[in-house]
């Protein structure tokens, strides 16, 4: 299968509007073929999300579609299977979420042990065969120590701890791991200090984007940049690393 329409028929489920983390993965996964739910939690957010929406439609052929819903609440994540159901009819019967751009919850159970308060409202749509794709999102701020984030760098480090535990707990239904990502423009100036010694923190005058050089002014340096001196752990689970 030619890597383009690779998750051809996958429906996946992802946060953001369209300048977020989630839009670019949401766009990376229709290119593949995927079809795309795109989950907002603001009316603010409507229109962007319903923008991503027809893009997607129109750019990669794929179905798409957004749906409001707070997944900080047990009725948000009720409410965003039972859209997804609704839009996305098998005509078998059987309805799958394949991948998930993931948010929740902890609780000192195993995790099919939990009660529908907390991740039954999914777990139920999963394969059942180790295809499915579970990427959680975590941010290079449960790891730095930035001041005033107790709340926020917490719960990215509790994310990436469960990531660990899901793996091991459904790999009989899918992959699981979690992205740890840099800062964003809007979030550059409280990163300064740290970024300044990153190795591709240097803009580039004709090679980065309009967007990254205009940031960089301000900044003295590009928002974020891509991958190095990362090791990835790629043993089936074997060795469970943080990147």
């Amino acid at each position: 299968m030619s890597s383009h329409r690779l998750f051809k028929g996958k429906l996946a489920i992802v946060t953001g509007s369209s300048r977020s983390l989630g839009a670019v993965l949401a766009r990376h996964l229709a290119a593949k073929g995927a079809n795309i739910i795109v989950n907002y939690t603001s009316d603010n957010s409507t229109e962007k999300a319903q923008e991503v929406v027809e893009e997607l439609r129109s750019k990669y052929g794929v179905k798409a579609a957004s749906a409001q819903a707070d997944l900080a609440t047990i009725d948000g994540l009720k409410k965003l299977v039972e859209i997804a159901k609704s839009r996305f009819p098998n005509p078998e019967g059987k309805f799958q979420i394949d991948i998930i751009n993931n948010a929740g919850v902890t609780n000192p159970k195993a995790l099919e042990g939990l009660n529908a308060e907390a991740y039954d409202a999914a777990i139920p749509y999963l394969s059942t065969d180790r295809s499915g794709r579970i990427v959680d999102i975590s941010c290079i701020g449960a790891s730095v120590g930035l001041v005033y984030s107790t709340a926020y760098a917490g719960s990215k480090g509790a994310l990436e701890a469960m990531t660990r535990v899901w793996a091991r707990e459904l790999a009989e239904r899918a992959t699981v791991n979690s992205v740890s990502v840099g800062c964003t423009a809007e979030m550059a100036h409280v990163v300064l200090p740290l970024l300044s010694n990153a190795p591709l923190y240097a803009v580039r005058q004709g090679i980065d984007s309009e967007e990254v050089v205009e940031a960089a002014k301000d900044l003295d340096g590009r928002p974020a940049a891509w991958m190095t001196g990362s090791c990835v752990s790629a043993t089936g689970g074997g060795v469970m690393t943080r990147s």
